[in-house]
């Protein structure tokens, strides 16, 4: 599976999310897990000496360093999977960053990592929980952990975009991708099966 086969790893990740309560648990969830991992990265050191961005006169900044890398990567990375729903979720990644800057500089570190910290435990209990209780499986990030955190909120965009107006990324995409879950979790439940034995 190549880290830009939007098939494969769309695919892969959603043998992982079958089940429609913990799809829907990942839709209100996940997004928020990187929203507030970026208001952390809002304290890291600028990658350019003098880089804030003056938003606002006298109020909030945003300034070009690690949560702006991490923002640009994500954003690159969805653009190139697919076009049209990667520049929606680059957009939203963007917005994320400028307003976890927003929410970092108000805050301030002391009280910023307490809030994250509370946000992050609530978030991720819950997506743990909604696999425990719904999905029955273990999270993909167990399994692949780099492919889980670049692709888990572009699935849940993807899943919202399908659910909502019936978005594919090109003609016939979900029927492929179809075959290719249905043969994923075809050959966990033989692995597992294999396991009891």
């Amino acid at each position: 599976m190549g880290l830009f086969d939007l098939e494969s790893n769309y695919a892969s990740f959603a043998a992982y999310h079958r089940n429609p309560i913990n799809i829907f648990i990942h839709m209100i969830l996940t997004w928020p897990t990187v929203f507030t991992a970026s208001v952390l990265l809002y304290f890291t050191p600028p990658l350019i000496a003098h880089s804030p961005i003056q938003l606002v006169n006298g109020g909030a900044y945003v300034v070009l360093n690690y949560g702006f890398f991490m923002t640009l990567i994500y954003a690159l990375y969805y653009v190139i999977l697919d076009r049209r729903a990667g520049s929606l979720a680059a957009l939203l990644c963007f917005l994320g960053w400028i307003g976890s800057s927003v929410l970092g500089r108000s805050l301030g570190f002391s009280l910023a990592w307490k809030v994250v910290l509370a946000s992050q435990i609530l978030c991720w209990s819950g997506l743990f929980i909604g696999h425990a209780v719904f999905e029955k499986r273990a999270p993909a990030i167990f399994d692949n952990f780099a492919q889980a955190t670049l692709m888990g909120s572009f699935f849940v965009l993807l899943e919202i975009l399908r659910s909502c107006f019936g978005y594919e990324p090109y003609p016939g995409f979900h029927a492929k991708v179809k075959v290719k879950i249905d043969a994923e979790v075809k050959a966990w439940n033989d692995a597992k099966l294999k396991k009891a034995y």
